[in-house]
């Protein structure tokens, strides 16, 4: 869905944010190749497109844009970037199948922007009974679509699953061949212009849903100065998204294709933490981040995503934030 973005998704084809296609690694003469990052199109992502358009990111930090969250995974397996953009259940994902992976960074919360759409005569959960609904089978699908079964008192046979990835969803609501939808922001605007209806959100089901920046803990010798720079480079955007809001929607309006106001709904469906609250989910081993990562590892075996919970051992570290606000 060129229109639409993937969580979380989209750009046409793996590049960097310059535009030029993905180049081989530096030659072996160069000191030190840079820190890359896989980052697919996402509001919680957008500090770190702002920070590359005012150059606040040193050469040191390589921003690999991929078409969706899969590819940036699948670059951090192949060892083609060190640190990527993702939800907290491909970090645990990952790290079952043996990456040292480390969250270092939370960028945003779900609040609303993980929504359940459906089509018209459908007006509460207890609705879908009988009715195909189209998700991406990943950890993240699977949890909101739980949440809503809990909502509905349904069980998963009262319904039809259809195999629904992200970046063909518009496509699948538009053939009408799903009565219902689980998807994200901004995803969701482009499916409500099409008379879609919201059914359920994250809204009820909080402190679940979280985009974070894990890091390869076996590849950042050498660049932790890039990490921090990349960090700092979020934060800054942060601010600036902050203090300069209508610069910042409008860019963002341009990047993702979709209407300054419809921006302002995309935000308004996200916490974006401050420093200061990154401090407390990266510190405290029983916050809600670690709570929410335990729910997912439980959840994930149970349905046979991952062979076994994680340990939960070094999965979070403030060591790279910056040291004070501003």
């Amino acid at each position: 869905m060129p229109n639409a973005m993937n969580r979380r998704r989209f750009i046409a084809s793996v590049a960097t944010l310059s535009g030029m296609a993905a180049m081989p690694w530096l030659s072996a003469c160069a000191p030190q190749r840079p820190l890359v990052v896989g980052v697919h199109t996402w509001v919680g992502y957008e500090t770190l497109h702002l920070a590359h358009e005012f150059n606040w990111l040193p050469t040191t930090v390589q921003l690999q844009v991929t078409k969706e969250m899969s590819d940036s995974a699948l670059a951090m397996q192949s060892g083609q970037a060190d640190a990527a953009c993702m939800t907290l259940d491909e970090v645990l994902r990952l790290r079952a199948a043996g990456l040292p992976l480390a969250v270092v960074l939370v960028f945003d919360i779900s609040a609303g922007a993980d929504v359940v759409l459906a089509h018209k005569g459908i007006n509460k959960p207890a609705d879908l009974a009988g009715k195909r609904v189209g998700l991406e089978q990943n950890a993240l699908g699977t949890l909101v679509l739980e949440k809503l079964l809990e909502a509905a008192k349904l069980p998963a046979s009262a319904i039809t699953i259809v195999e629904c990835p992200s970046d063909q969803q518009l496509q699948a609501w538009l053939e009408n061949r799903v009565d219902a939808v689980i998807t994200f922001e901004p995803t969701a605007t482009l499916l409500l212009r099409e008379g879609a209806q919201r059914l359920f959100d994250s809204r009820q089901m909080p402190d679940l849903i979280y985009d974070v920046l894990a890091v390869n803990m076996d590849r950042i010798n050498g660049r932790t100065e890039a990490l921090e720079s990349l960090l700092a480079g979020h934060f800054r955007g942060l601010e600036h998204l902050r203090a300069s809001r209508q610069d910042a929607i409008y860019r963002i309006a341009t990047r993702e294709n979709i209407s300054p106001n419809e921006v302002q709904l995309v935000l308004g469906g996200v916490i974006l933490p401050s420093l200061n609250a990154n401090r407390e989910y990266l510190t405290d081993q029983d916050n809600r981040l670690m709570r929410a990562a335990k729910t997912l590892s439980t959840l994930m075996l149970r349905r046979g995503m991952i062979k076994r919970e994680d340990t939960f051992d070094r999965l979070i570290t403030p060591t790279w934030l910056p040291r004070a606000d501003g």
